[in-house]
């Protein structure tokens, strides 16, 4: 069994803890934050994220980001590559709960949430958020720290670039891109390209900043 640190404390650490308490293979020996909130499922505070260079000297860890994103994925990133000169390892991690079809990629760092479908040829980059029941078909190609919220659909042959979120309850019809830095607000639909970074919302989806 191989241990993992979860890096963040707030509600979505809470869910990520909860996936990595199903995986027999990883134990969860704490998770590090700003701010001590306690026990969180049962799993201790480690403190913040200072003392991982010393944790992984003494037992080689693996670590998760599990800090959420409502809005663009940098935040995300930023504390990637400030601790990974410390921890050299972040797998992704799936829920057993999840369906990951043949022929999918999950690239280091992903997180693939409960009730999840991912069909054959799709493909996450680094730190992804595949977040509660969404559906990504075939074919689909999620750039690094993109986040695909609960409920949300991406239809097959879709292309989402780096840093943007597909909000809550979403859909992308099949075969579009999508820039980086964009913001697909929760519950709008997608019919055409969203060539240029920028908030989108409605049905269909327009830019709205």
């Amino acid at each position: 069994m191989q241990e993992i640190i979860v890096i963040g404390g707030g509600g979505h650490a809470k869910v990520v803890i909860s996936i990595l308490k199903k995986l027999a293979d990883l134990r969860v020996i704490g998770y590090t934050d700003q701010h001590d909130r306690g026990a969180i499922l049962g799993v201790s505070y480690l403190g913040p994220d200072s003392i991982l260079a010393e944790l992984d000297k003494k037992r080689e860890c693996k670590a998760v980001i599990a800090v959420g994103q409502v809005g663009l994925g940098y935040q995300r990133e930023d504390i990637w590559n400030k601790i990974r000169s410390q921890i050299n390892c972040f797998p992704a991690i799936a829920s057993p709960q999840s369906v990951i079809n043949e022929g999918v990629t999950l690239g280091d760092g992903s997180i693939v949430m409960d009730g999840v479908v991912m069909n054959p040829g799709s493909v996450t980059g680094r730190g992804a958020i595949i977040n509660t029941n969404s559906t990504v078909e075939h074919d689909v190609i999620i750039g690094d720290w993109v986040h695909i919220a609960p409920g949300a659909t991406v239809s097959g042959g879709v292309k989402i670039g780096s840093h943007s979120m597909i909000g809550a309850g979403a859909v992308v019809i099949e075969g579009l891109t999508i820039a980086e830095d964009c913001m697909v607000g929760a519950g709008a639909t997608v019919i055409r390209n969203l060539t240029e970074p920028g908030v989108y919302a409605g049905c269909p989806a327009r830019r709205v900043r």
